[in-house]
């Protein structure tokens, strides 16, 4: 602790000297003609002299109040602006600290259906702690939020999972983290349309304020309602691949004085199939004894209704209280599994081939209700805020597996069949509290918070044999999972001439208790760790910027991986959980540069320690394989990402981003006589985005994306090199009433590729297949006063992606 505690007490006592330093703070407020505040305008501070020089900027507040601090004596130009306002122009003195009153703003006299709609192109700019990817009014506004996440730089979508650096990511909807499970999150930003999207923030290394569990986050920022009135959307999409899939959805917003309302719904009927190709080679030291080549195919069914409400009051001017509400209800989802294995040189078998028939039944449901207050405090940009969550998750399962072993000659000679019913509930409470204030001319943020995770999961294994049914106690298992953490933070930022510094210390208190009935075990663990955050940047001039951050962080088990019971793709191949699992802590280090606020250089190492992994082992003797969750021995990453985006003509707007990187990790061999095995790959990503105006009018817009990864590791597996081209089309009708859309996803067929383990007695692979290739037709229409922008973001508690 000590080690932790020391360099954080010294960077607090040096923000505190600093503040010592004779300058002065500048602070308003931003209103339009009708004294509403106007949150999220932009102030610009600049030199008198050179009106182009920007010394500082700055963000309104929700209640249209702004700031600067730390401004030297001297004469500036202050800047306002917002979109459907005119801009605003003031000269001001400094000698002391100064308030400068109301800006009041001008609706725009240009009529916005009688004018050219001027599309502008995505911007990235650096901020101290994280990368910001404004896409607000720009090409990519036409399609979804999920669209927007995979045209983020740095972002990979890698077996239908977001990542960033080769490391999932938390999502993040107005600093509120979005807890679903891969497809459940897809969905739901599948819903979301892009329009209502100001940015996304990639924090790689996130500060004190968020938890410390997980890696890298994207926070989505939507834009804010200013004006009273209404609106509302209606959005059907066709996808087609192998089969057809549609989304229908709608969402409607309102906002008077005091109240705030938004609500959307989205129906997604989907038949999605997927097909894999696999190989084992069973061997006895390095000789293959057989080998098994696989043929799989899926067909799954489902009915997902997903449903947000969010409803803030404004009591005064000082007082907010808000209620949100997100839905997930996946009625009678049916996944249908033919596997045909064919097996060649079996020693000593009679057996030829087997082909395995399996059906899974599920239905699931996801609740989550937010209840926020927050009160804005006297002393200007000081708030308190008080949150409390509520998480009810649902599942039940039902699967039948029947498998006819033959042959050579097609006879059947054996069969197996089993079935299992699981059910698992999930209840997570949280609560939390939150305090920022300036102080002593630094930004102090302060917090405390406890959650609370009550799980139990339950499977019932029966064995089939001439028509009778036994239940199976060994394979049969009750496990229940608590868990509780109390947090707090403390954090401190400073701005002064040309640096920028940032520190903050979180302490995490867990205890945890795991008990698998039928094994008569009990886990237990309670620690205490601390995560210190860290971060510097300095303006070497106008042109050059370099920063460093640090941060320490942990990842938790997921409950699905502690549950210790068994999904069968077959008898002799299932996925497994493990109940042993520990957290695991890393460190990340960041050293960036950029040049013309345009180029960006940034240099990474990552420790991240006895990290979790599925990993695949085959069991040569009883001639099975399993995936398992399990704690690798230790794991490093390091690389260079280099990104830049400009406009090459005035139609033609290109980003690209690209790394080099350095993946290495260590794991147990479970099947290999229990051995240390070392995997280590080097890699390049390259990701190509190009945004094109196709028509004079801006009504008529395309874009074109390459992504291509030439090396990749996940657990003990190698991915081949993918590719993936996509384009898109998007036409604006009846004065941006209506758009309809077209999307051409995965054109080269190259985005699924082989993924390949091979060490010791180990030699597998497999090639997934799912519907990644695809046209997508979509259409929208917008009713009532549809040019306003809403408050849209979803309210979720952290605990939720351990779901």
């Amino acid at each position: 602790m000590t080690n932790y505690c020391q360099p954080l007490l010294f960077t607090l006592l040096f923000l505190s000297s600093a503040a010592a330093i004779s300058q002065h703070k500048v602070q308003g407020k931003v209103l339009d003609k009708a004294s509403n505040p106007v949150p999220y305008a932009n102030i610009i501070l600049l030199n008198a002299d050179d009106s182009t020089s920007v010394v500082k900027g700055a963000v309104s507040e929700e209640s249209g109040t702004f700031h600067f601090e730390n401004i030297a004596a001297n004469e500036y130009l202050v800047k306002v602006s917002f979109v459907g306002f005119e801009e605003m122009l003031r000269k001001i003195n400094v000698s002391k600290d100064e308030n400068l009153g109301e800006f009041i703003l001008s609706e725009s006299v240009s009529n916005l259906d009688e004018v050219a709609i001027n599309v502008k192109n995505p911007t990235v700019r650096r901020e101290i702690d994280r990368l910001v990817f404004n896409v607000a009014n720009t090409s990519l506004s036409s399609g979804n939020t999920w669209d927007i996440l995979r045209r983020t730089p740095g972002v990979l979508v890698a077996n239908g999972n977001l990542q960033v650096r080769n490391q999932g990511v938390q999502v993040y909807i107005n600093d509120r983290k979005v807890h679903l499970t891969a497809s459940e999150l897809r969905d739901l930003l599948e819903s979301y349309s892009a329009e209502n999207i100001q940015s996304i923030e990639v924090i790689t290394n996130p500060p004190a304020r968020y938890d410390a569990e997980g890696g890298s986050i994207l926070n989505i920022v939507t834009s804010k309602g200013i004006t009273i009135g209404y609106k509302g959307s209606v959005n059907a999409a066709l996808t087609q691949a192998i089969f057809p899939k549609y989304t229908f959805g709608t969402s409607h917003y309102y906002k008077a004085d005091k109240l705030n309302v938004f609500a959307n719904y989205s129906f997604n009927p989907r038949k999605e199939f997927k097909e894999d190709e696999s190989y084992i080679n069973f061997m006895d030291d390095r000789d293959v004894l057989s080998r098994w080549e696989t043929d799989f195919d899926r067909t799954t069914r489902s009915n997902a209704h997903n449903a947000n409400v969010i409803l803030d009051y404004y009591i005064d001017d000082r007082n907010t209280l808000s209620f949100s509400s997100n839905g997930l209800y996946s009625p009678n989802k049916t996944f249908d599994n033919n596997v045909f294995t064919d097996i060649s040189s079996m020693a000593n078998s009679a057996f030829a081939n087997f082909q395995t028939v399996s059906g899974l039944e599920e239905d699931q449901s996801n609740l989550g209700m937010d209840l926020e207050y927050k009160h804005q405090l006297k002393t200007e940009g000081a708030e308190i805020s008080a949150k409390g969550h509520y998480t009810r998750y649902d599942q039940d399962r039902f699967q039948e597996v029947s498998t006819d072993y033959e042959d050579s000659s097609g006879a059947l000679i054996q069969e197996n069949d089993f079935f299992t019913e699981a059910k698992q509930q999930i209840n997570i409470y949280t609560a939390q509290l939150d305090y920022v204030t300036p102080l002593a001319g630094t930004t102090f943020e302060a917090g405390v918070k406890t959650s609370v995770i009550d799980s139990e999961s339950g499977i019932d294994f029966f064995d089939v044999e001439n028509g009778s049914t036994d239940y199976n106690e060994t394979l049969s298992d009750n496990f229940l999972y608590d868990e509780n953490i109390f947090a707090g933070y403390v954090s401190a930022a400073k701005d002064w001439e040309s640096w920028s510094v940032k520190a903050g210390l979180r302490g995490e208190y867990t205890e945890r208790e795991g008990e698998s009935r039928s094994m008569d075990q009990v886990h237990n663990r309670e620690y205490f760790e601390l995560f210190p955050t860290f971060y510097l940047m300095h303006n070497l001039s106008a042109n050059h910027s370099l920063s460093f951050d640090y941060s320490r962080r942990i990842q938790r088990p997921r409950y699905e991986s502690l549950n210790p019971f068994r999904y069968f793709l077959n008898e002799n191949n299932f996925n497994s959980g493990n109940p042993n699992l520990r957290a695991a802590i890393s460190d990340n280090f960041n050293l960036n540069y950029t040049l013309k606020s345009a180029y960006f250089f940034d240099l990474y190492y990552r420790d991240n320690g006895p990290s979790t992994q599925v990993l695949s082992f085959q069991d040569n003797d009883n001639r099975t394989i399993r995936n398992v969750s399990v704690n690798l021995l230790e794991s490093v990453s390091y690389g260079l990402d280099v990104s830049h985006g400009r406009s090459l003509t005035d139609f033609w707007y290109t980003y690209g981003y690209f790394s080099l990187f350095h993946e290495e990790q260590t794991f147990m061999a479970l099947e290999s006589g229990n051995v240390p095995v070392d995997i280590a790959i080097d890699g390049f990503l390259g990701s190509w985005y190009n945004s094109f105006t196709l028509s004079k009018d801006g009504t008529f817009t395309g874009e074109l994306s390459l992504t291509y990864v030439s090396d990749y590791i996940t657990g003990s597996y190698n991915f081949d090199p993918m590719t993936t081209l996509s384009i898109g089309f998007r036409k604006s009708l009846w004065n941006n009433r209506a758009e309809l859309t077209l999307n051409l996803e995965d054109i080269l067929d190259e985005t699924n590729t082989w993924l390949r383990s091979s060490y010791l007695n180990q030699d597998n692979g497999f090639f997934a297949q799912p519907e990644s290739r695809y046209v997508r037709v979509g259409f929208k229409y917008n009713f009532g006063n549809f040019r306003l922008s809403d408050n849209q973001r979803n309210v979720q508690a952290e605990e939720r992606d351990r779901l």
